[in-house]
């Protein structure tokens, strides 16, 4: 397929080679290939998109670290075969381990860290909280097949959520035990997702979900968390946790690699 078929390079803030990236990926997704599939070579592809080599080098390696295609040195770039993807509805509030339960998909967590620090200005206006506040902070990168696939961060006030009650979530009595004579990790013992644990608790009794969806370029810390190129796209969710008394009870961020997420909203007719 002729890339010239599709819609010419946007002039946006972004960098060429993550717009580029951006029609590629399209072509990859839309264009008829099937897994396997041979693209166009560098030269044909950048004489279409008009841009140099060095660019196109760049954009394609965003769609290699996506998992989307497979380059061989001396070879060719290939369609990379289909990969597993974590659909959910928007509308339902769920963690992304239970979503890739139900999906029949393994996740698993990495580079957890828990920690009861001050709350910045962005986290206090966030919870509708004032002053000095200290709160919980929980961040972990989840990776799915091997791929880091998320970085999630979540907030919480330290009278919903206590570092060392999270750290202890999922051990047994036994390793509980252990757990005094030996060296503490940063997040041993949990796993899942704040939302679940709320959940285990019973407490607090939660109502809803207020949750905002963006795309954004990866910063320096989200691109070497993540695996990916600094600039290159990730899908954002912002949300706040509301419990049934109306207070915020977690303030969460949350950045997904493309590719291996699919969200969805079913929209009624008003």
């Amino acid at each position: 397929m002729n890339l010239a078929a599709h819609s010419p390079l946007r002039i946006d803030q972004r960098p060429l080679y993550a717009q580029a990236g951006e029609v590629l990926r399209d072509l990859v997704q839309r264009g008829g290939y099937a897994p396997g599939d041979r693209l166009p070579s560098e030269i044909e592809l950048s004489q279409q998109l008009g841009i140099s080599r060095p660019t196109l080098r760049e954009a394609l390696r965003l769609l290699e670290e996506e998992g989307s295609i497979v380059r061989r040195h001396g070879v060719g770039t290939f369609v990379a075969q289909s990969q597993p993807v974590i659909e959910s509805g928007l509308e339902v509030l769920e963690s992304i381990e239970r979503s890739a339960q139900r999906l029949g998909l393994g996740t698993s967590m990495a580079e957890v860290a828990i920690e009861e620090r001050a709350a910045a200005p962005r986290e206090l206006r966030a919870l509708g909280l004032e002053g000095d506040t200290t709160v919980t902070s929980v961040t972990r990168v989840i990776t799915a097949g091997g791929q880091r696939v998320a970085h999630l961060v979540d907030v919480a006030p330290l009278h919903f959520l206590r570092g060392d009650e999270l750290r202890v979530y999922g051990l047994s009595l036994p390793q509980m035990q252990d757990r005094e004579t030996s060296s503490t990790k940063q997040g041993e013992g949990f796993h899942g997702s704040v939302l679940d644990y709320f959940r285990a608790r019973g407490w607090p009794a939660l109502s809803h979900s207020r949750t905002g969806l963006s795309a954004e370029a990866a910063d320096q810390r989200l691109a070497q968390a993540l695996g990916v190129s600094r600039g290159g796209p990730v899908l954002t969710l912002e949300a706040q946790l509301y419990a049934q008394d109306g207070r915020v009870v977690d303030y969460s961020i949350s950045h997904f690699v493309p590719g291996y997420f699919r969200f969805h909203v079913v929209r009624r007719i008003g």
